[in-house]
């Protein structure tokens, strides 16, 4: 129990537990408040954090920003957009920075011995910005929204599995085609914040359970948004302690890293690697990164010509020089890749399939067998892809002519790229967050009927070993599908995936309580919620 104890006060001290769950949680354990509290100032006093402080403004400098996006959670495809909608809406769960999940919307969850039924318990004392409880209805109506063609909602691919969903009193429970154990993972998807009657009608009312309300909103400039007094998850000196959050659309790097220099803001993101080590000397500042599962790709439509052509994929694979890139574009903060979602960082990874090597012979061996004609291989980047995708895309097109491959690179301008290029032309640069679990990765990207389906793989073998892993509670026999899945798409896909990314956020020394999150940037988009100034 003591250990218990000890690892629920660190948490506390670091910003990732309020100190009313810390209480609860000891409560469950058979610790008195006073004690609890007790034992919390000691944690405090010995690792030499200082107590939270409540008050002031925290200002994030963040990239992926467009004058197209809306706070409709559905439509949420970069940065900017899903750092604005956490400050007003929750999911049913979020993904702690431990991996594990911690209850939001929903205070608890059960799933049934074969993990086809699942019940959320709602939380009581929950209400929106309006005022309004939050119902079991409401977190159906907002499944039912994202369950919809219609919707165009990034969630659509984890939301087929879903068979029925209904609501009993304050539980809202799904029966699910076939047994998940990893459900309550997906639902944590940043799209799946819960709204008023599920948003039918309001998609774009900023209306949640966050502990922010939208104060001024311009799409692809900034966001602004104050602190709720009534917030379900505690009082200010608790959670979210800053009387005003700011977010500043600053998608040009270098203009991200002077705002930070100059104290314009507090805490940025995607840190440019050639610059992270430079950066991190500066007295006023330090550079944190973490690595997780998030991926820089460039990805290119399967059905479309002639990227049609798996011969032609192949020889675009094997012509990149990954470890090239790790060293030149991320610096050493991250890994090579081996064309596939899925690394190490996922629990049920798989090590056996070999890593796909620089073969500039083998590369010029598919592209000869592919029969192309020679003419331009067009691929669309632009600085906002991802960091450093323009050198990128530079030194993919200088090895892949060395193998007799025509790539041409077009340059495109950064506003505009997450609507106009991304999942619309048919090879580009890209980059993904990663999911907490290789079921919520393949059904976002890679299952025929997602709308996020970025190099449009359709094959039914590949949906049907989803499904049967989802129905298979055998973590060995899991692993074993997970693994063929990956293999395919490693020889067929339309992923080119070179690298796995650390995330690189910078922020000033007067923020505390910063540590960081394997599942994104800036604690996975909640610096402003577990985090306050010292000045």
């Amino acid at each position: 129990m003591n250990d218990q104890l000890k690892q629920l006060s660190t948490a506390v001290t670091e910003g990732l537990m309020t100190r009313r769950e810390f209480v609860a949680r000891a409560a469950a354990l058979g610790v008195t408040a006073a004690v609890a509290n007790s034992m919390l100032a000691n944690a405090a006093q010995a690792d030499g954090h200082a107590k939270p402080v409540a008050g002031g403004t925290f200002r994030m400098g963040v990239s992926g920003g467009e004058s197209t996006n809306t706070q409709d959670p559905a439509s949420w495809a970069s940065d900017a957009p899903l750092a604005t909608g956490f400050f007003w809406g929750e999911p049913l769960v979020e993904l702690a920075n431990d991996g594990t999940l911690r209850g939001l919307v929903a205070e608890s969850w059960e799933g049934s011995a074969d993990a086809s039924v699942w019940t959320f318990k709602i939380r009581q004392g929950c209400t929106f910005s309006d005022g309004a409880q939050v119902t079991a209805e409401d977190v159906m109506k907002t499944m039912e929204r994202h369950s919809n063609e219609d919707s165009k909602s990034g969630a659509l691919g984890i939301m087929k599995g879903i068979k029925a969903m209904s609501v009993d009193g304050d539980n809202f429970i799904c029966e699910l085609e076939t047994g998940n154990a990893d459900l309550p993972f997906l639902m944590a998807d940043y799209h799946l914040i819960i709204q008023p009657g599920g948003g039918f009608g309001a998609e774009t009312a900023a209306i949640g359970t966050g502990p922010y309300t939208m104060e001024d909103y311009e799409p692809g400039v900034r966001a602004t948004a104050v602190r709720r007094a009534d917030y379900w998850g505690g009082s200010q000196e608790e959670v979210a302690h800053y009387d005003k959050v700011e977010l500043i659309v600053l998608n040009d790097a270098t203009a991200r890293t002077a705002a930070l220099q100059s104290g314009q803001v507090d805490a940025i993101n995607r840190v440019e690697p050639k610059i992270a080590k430079l950066l991190d000397r500066a007295p006023t500042l330090s550079v944190k990164n973490v690595s997780g599962r998030g991926h820089y790709v460039f990805i290119a439509h399967v059905d479309t010509a002639p990227l049609d052509n798996n011969d032609l994929r192949l020889a675009l694979k094997y012509a990149i020089n990954r470890q090239e890139m790790v060293d030149k574009i991320l610096q050493g903060y991250g890994g090579v890749g081996n064309d596939t979602p899925i690394n190490a960082a996922y629990p049920l990874f798989d090590e056996s399939l070999p890593q796909r090597e620089f073969s500039l012979e083998k590369a010029a061996e598919h592209y000869k067998k592919s029969g192309h004609d020679g003419s331009p291989i067009v691929l669309r980047v632009a600085d906002g892809a991802f960091p450093g995708a323009v050198d990128a895309a530079a030194l993919f097109q200088q090895s892949a002519q060395a193998a007799g491959i025509p790539l041409e690179i077009k340059r495109e301008p950064n506003d505009g790229y997450w609507s106009e290029v991304w999942n619309v032309q048919p090879f580009c640069a890209s980059y993904w967050g990663g999911r907490p679990v290789q079921d919520q990765m393949f059904a976002t990207a890679y299952l025929s009927t997602a709308d996020w389906n970025d190099t449009r793989w359709k094959r039914d073998e590949f949906d049907a070993m989803l499904m049967e892993a989802r129905a298979e509670l055998d973590d060995a026999k899991r692993k074993e599908i997970y693994a063929a899945m990956s293999k395919m798409l490693n020889e067929e896909g339309g992923v080119i995936l070179p690298m796995f990314n650390d995330f690189v956020d910078a922020i000033s020394n007067d923020v505390q309580g910063y540590v960081g999150n394997p599942s994104g940037p800036q604690m996975y988009w909640k610096t402003f919620k577990y985090t306050w100034k010292t000045a």
